[in-house]
């Protein structure tokens, strides 16, 4: 199966009504790309195409950067309500924990899954069967919480830089929530006509948005050394405010997982690998040179973040009154923006705003291209999910409707949305650092074991405090892990009937079986128990077989065994191999399913002979309804109706579709 044939508008019927033809053009429109490769369109977070060389380094970086460097358009105001005047000092736990920490996690990410995978693909390697996918579709509730909201809160914190610039007309006065809406609708609007790979866009914006940010910082720290008085007042208000340094390390120490937001990007960062050139003698299996460049890319982010997180916060904490950092107050959710207006001028400032609300609707751009990329890697795989989410404009519908919801739930406030950002983003890195620690425990490495088992612990006191602190944003992943999970198992159910396997092949000695038996006439096929039998047991079999359900005498037969491998897959690769022993000839094949293997390997050989073949089965003793458990949990249950019903779907011409016998 290599996709789903979207039906032209063309193929209208004469006779039908012009609406008709107008929903089969939007049907055609919305459900365009609909294939098997939806998951490799093009966008911030694709898979790069076969054959495409990639890019430099620096230049991903860039594209990660309109995530992870646009959070300074935000995150010094968040510090200032969070921690204070301690804001810098809990800026600088934050920044240990990222160099310390998230870095040497996703380095090791990198190493892991150097093809844009991520920390979800190594935990899901990591448990076998149901609980892996269990664990797959929490993770991306939590990876839904963290991309959504950086849209939301990116586009409202881009709407506080538009209602607080001084020209501004009045008419947007208290007009967030409005503004942002337009900013998410007009984000969609985009995603919806058809987003194309944009390096040199977000190149040419965070160089513009970095550039004017160390212009604020360098006017600010002028500003500061000109006026020592000024470092003299934030120091002596601290020490008024807590008795000792120890006390103001405590207090730093307990209030920097507010400040955990600072840490986004990261993720991003190792989902773009596929754009990283590398060298020419990378190689599927082992692309040394994108991973060592992935390396440098994420060191290099860090690196510059930090520094300018800890001088942003000493500028904004130094220079901006407590007060104005509070909701409603000219600092609140823009801070550099408000040093940038009142040290450099208007026409600065509103330059300043412009590359600000820029960068925040690319970042949102970034966030949605992770989004449509996330969602149908794992989803159809797993066949909990339908196949229009093979598609980009549906989901780019849903996820809009989402990010409605969120920012008229929180009504376009910046704070009130920071705790749901940064518990997206802790629990995915946390699941990162669990990863990674696992992945050197298994390869004998008890140092950085016990290092990134550190980290963990360091996380996890962090999500904790985060979720606790500001529990809001747990309760917005879990509305979407209760909807992923409710929409994945329903949509499992419905598409259990479905053939599953992508491809069916014959292995030399099963063609040379089957050609041998096709020569006789349609091919005759006992279903079987999948274990090793006697002679006399496979005698047996094809005797009782031979007199219930009438298989012509004379007739040879073929024994059809599936061995069930994993019942959590969704889809397989078939390969059928053939044996004579026992006094039988067999065709033995592993798959996912039972009656699904059983239905695809029936429609290959009608497909392969020329002839509908024929199956006899008998049925099982028990209730029907504990069998269709089996079946949906184990792979097997009923066999015999499960098939004929799998080829029905299949297969709508009856005088084609493989006959099922029961006896």
């Amino acid at each position: 199966m290599t996709g789903t044939q979207v039906e032209s508008p063309d193929a209208t019927e004469p006779g039908h009504s012009r609406p008709s033809t107008a929903a089969a053009h939007c049907r055609a429109w919305l459900l365009e790309g609909l294939s098997e490769r939806a998951a490799r369109h093009p966008g911030p977070h694709a898979t790069r195409d076969d054959g495409h060389e990639g890019h430099a380094w620096w230049r991903v970086m860039c594209l990660t950067g309109v995530d992870y460097f646009s959070t300074l358009g935000y995150q010094p105001g968040i510090a200032a309500l969070a921690a204070g005047l301690l804001s810098p000092l809990a800026t600088l736990v934050l920044i240990a924990l990222t160099l310390f920490g998230a870095l040497p996690v996703y380095r090791r990410v990198a190493h892991e899954s150097p093809h844009g995978e991520g920390s979800i693909a190594m935990l899901e390697r990591l448990l076998p069967w149901w609980a892996g996918k269990v664990l797959v579709l929490v993770l991306l509730g939590f990876a839904a919480t963290d991309f959504l909201i950086t849209i939301t809160l990116s586009a409202a914190d881009a709407a506080a830089h538009v209602v607080e610039n001084p020209f501004a007309p009045h008419w947007m006065d208290g007009g967030n929530t409005w503004i942002t809406l337009l900013l998410v609708a007009a984000l969609g609007a985009v995603f919806l006509k058809g987003f194309k790979e944009a390096i040199g866009i977000a190149v040419a914006l965070v160089a513009t948005y970095l550039a004017l940010n160390v212009v604020v910082i360098a006017v600010s720290a002028w500003e500061v050394l000109s006026h020592p008085v000024r470092i003299g007042d934030w120091t002596h208000a601290m020490t008024a405010e807590h008795s000792s340094p120890l006390a103001m390390i405590g207090v730093a120490l307990l209030v920097f997982p507010k400040l955990a937001l600072g840490m986004s990007g990261f993720e991003t960062g190792v989902a773009v690998m596929p754009q990283v050139k590398g060298d020419p003698t990378d190689t599927y299996a082992d692309p040394a040179g994108r991973v060592r460049d992935t390396r440098k890319l994420l060191t290099t982010a860090a690196v510059i973040m930090s520094c300018l997180l800890l001088l942003s916060s000493l500028a904004t904490t130094i220079l901006i009154p407590q007060a104005a950092f509070k909701s409603g107050g000219p600092a609140n959710g823009r801070a550099l923006a408000y040093l940038a207006h009142e040290h450099l001028g208007g026409a600065f400032g509103t330059v300043y705003d412009i590359s600000t609300i820029a960068i925040l609707w690319f970042a949102g751009a970034s966030a949605m291209a992770g989004l449509l990329n996330l969602v149908p890697r794992y989803l159809p795989r797993y066949g909990m999910a339908p196949e229009w989410t093979r598609a980009v404009r549906p989901l780019v519908l849903v996820f809009m409707a989402a990010a409605v919801l969120i920012t008229l739930w929180f009504h376009a406030d910046v704070d009130a949305q920071s705790g749901a950002y940064a518990t997206g983003v802790l629990v995915l890195m946390l699941s990162a650092a669990f990863a990674s620690t696992v992945a050197v425990h298994r390869r004998g490495h008890r140092a950085a074991a016990l290092g990134f088992g550190t980290i963990t612990a360091v996380l996890a006191y962090t999500l904790v405090t985060n979720v606790i602190e500001r529990p809001d944003g747990i309760k917005i992943a879990m509305i979407f892990i209760v909807a992923i999970l409710v929409t994945s198992f329903a949509s499992r159910v419905h598409r259990a009937f479905e053939l599953r396997a992508a491809t069916v092949t014959f292995d030399e000695a099963a063609a040379r079986l089957i050609d041998e038996a096709a020569a006789s006439g349609p091919l005759l096929l006992i279903a079987n128990e999948p274990q090793e039998h006697t002679t006399g047991e496979y005698r047996a079999k094809e005797s009782s077989q031979r007199e219930q359900t009438h298989i012509p005498d004379g007739r040879p037969v073929l024994f059809l065994e599936v061995f069930v491998t994993d019942s959590s897959d969704f889809t397989a690769d078939l390969t059928v191999h053939g044996d004579e022993k026992h006094g039988v000839r067999r065709l033995r094949v592993q798959g996912a399913t039972v009656p699904n293997t059983i239905a695809a390997v029936l429609m290959e050989l009608r497909d392969r002979t020329g002839q509908v073949p024929h199956a006899y089965f008998n049925w099982t003793e028990g209730a029907p309804f504990s069998h269709l458990l089996r079946f949906l949990v184990f792979g097997d249950g009923e066999v015999a109706p499960v098939t004929r019903e799998v080829l029905r779907r299949a297969e709508q011409d009856p005088e084609r579709r493989p006959r099922v016998h029961v006896g």
